[in-house]
């Protein structure tokens, strides 16, 4: 008899995939979540918990609670007993999103008391003969086969470390993030993700992060014709923050004020000419309740010089 595997996927498209490859067995759970945004607890299991996360994306992306009762609930309450396998498989990519997800599945995992059960990781990200880091379903079938096969066995060092992170990440405090961006470990993208998340908050000098001011130089630098062309430089250029067209579109919509669409082309503004050359501090006119885990974005300032966080 086969070992009982519980496999845990970053998406419908993936756990499709895997189902029509028929390259896994045991049971598939599909997290279908975005932790990267909005406000999180620890224990993300908990009624508080998921009314926090309901609360937050009813609002902000007007996905309705039943929804998300439906397509994220359900399969958070397939772990409330993962010591019954005898393995489990991650199934995450190299970006941001998919980290901040997978940390808080392991730290999950590890209060369910699985310390002694094999989890194992498969990320994508380089790929020999690709200029570009892969997802998984960017991958060939044979490619994907390749990695499932090169699985990676996180030990209990790894899962105490993403567990802890996860932890840092839903308190009041970013800073301590950054200490533990040079710790050894079995994911090979961590430190860059932890690295893009400080990025995220306010830059002490525009007011923008780093991801707003890569979306105002792409539109200096390239002939973009319009918000809908822009979008698509934004997603493919992002770097590793993995957003999707959702998160996409809310950044986009924050920098209206920095851009002028002719008939021909989209430019920047006397603002975003300003922004960009960081001869002006936008900050009070970006201001927003918005959180990142357990921090309010505009509650710190990035410092590009000495890349630590200043709390206002």
């Amino acid at each position: 008899m086969g070992a009982k595997t519980l496999h845990i996927s970053n998406g419908d498209s993936l756990t499709d995939r895997l189902k029509e490859l028929h390259l896994v067995n045991g049971e598939i759970i599909t997290w279908r979540e975005m932790l990267c945004e909005g406000p999180t607890s620890v224990k993300i299991e908990t009624e508080k918990a998921i009314a926090k996360r309901k609360e937050f994306l009813n609002k902000y992306y007007r996905i309705p609670p039943a929804d998300y009762q439906k397509k994220f609930v359900s399969q958070l309450e397939k772990l409330s007993s993962p010591v019954k396998y005898d393995e489990i498989i991650l199934w995450f990519e190299y970006d941001l999103f998919c980290h901040i997800n997978m940390i808080a599945v392991i730290s999950l995992l590890l209060r369910k008391k699985i310390k002694d059960t094999p989890v194992y990781l498969i990320c994508s990200g380089r790929v020999e003969n690709s200029k570009k880091h892969l997802g998984l379903c960017e991958l060939s079938d044979v490619q994907l086969k390749q990695h499932f096969e090169n699985k990676v066995l996180l030990n209990i060092n790894d899962l105490e470390l993403a567990s802890h992170i996860w932890t840092l990440y839903c308190e009041s405090n970013p800073q301590k993030i950054a200490g533990q961006i040079k710790k050894q470990s079995s994911f090979e993208y961590l430190s860059i993700c932890l690295r893009a998340h400080l990025q995220r908050f306010p830059n002490m000098l525009t007011g923008l992060n780093i991801l707003e001011h890569n979306i105002l130089e792409m539109v200096d630098t390239y002939q973009i014709k319009n918000i809908k062309q822009l979008m698509g430089y934004a997603l493919e250029y992002q770097g590793f923050y993995g957003y999707g067209d959702m998160q996409m579109k809310r950044v986009l919509a924050r920098l209206f004020q920095f851009f002028d669409q002719t008939k021909d082309r989209l430019l920047l503004s006397e603002r975003g000419t300003l922004a960009l050359q960081q001869k002006k501090n936008f900050y009070n006119t970006q201001m927003l309740d918005w959180h990142y885990g357990g921090v309010k974005k505009y509650d710190y300032l990035y410092n590009n010089e000495t890349h630590n966080l200043l709390k206002l």
